[in-house]
């Protein structure tokens, strides 16, 4: 179980810094609003929205990647874990059987015999 939790992790990981690069490489919808005015041929204020790209494909692809290893990491972390008993009851049976250290008086400090002096 600890594998898959590993692996998860590392999917989430890598589909998160896809995603960052793949919207950063990206051409946005609003970098051709200055060809409205004049300075270019356009066909709307915010351009022509055609068919969707390999960049945007990629990045619904790895969004869908995220949010389905999202899910697995919720699925395991919300799993009661499967272990009886305390850390005590795990340890080995050479440590749960010392003794404890037997109880000493209290040592004083020096100066201090308990007498009043006169």
């Amino acid at each position: 179980m600890n594998s898959l939790l590993a692996i998860a992790i590392a999917i989430q990981v890598l589909s998160a810094l896809l995603i960052i690069g793949l919207v950063l490489l990206q051409h946005g919808k609003g970098a051709d609003m200055g060809a409205a005015f004049g300075s270019g041929a356009s066909g709307s204020l915010f351009g022509a929205s055609g068919s969707s790209n390999f960049l945007s494909k990629s990045t619904g692809f790895a969004a869908a990647v995220f949010f389905i290893s999202t899910l697995a990491l919720s699925f395991f972390g919300s799993r009661p874990h499967v272990s009886s008993g305390g850390v005590m009851e795990q340890a080995p049976a050479s440590m749960s059987k010392t003794q404890p250290a037997p109880a000493s008086e209290p040592v004083k400090p020096a100066g201090q015999s308990g007498e009043i002096p006169k």
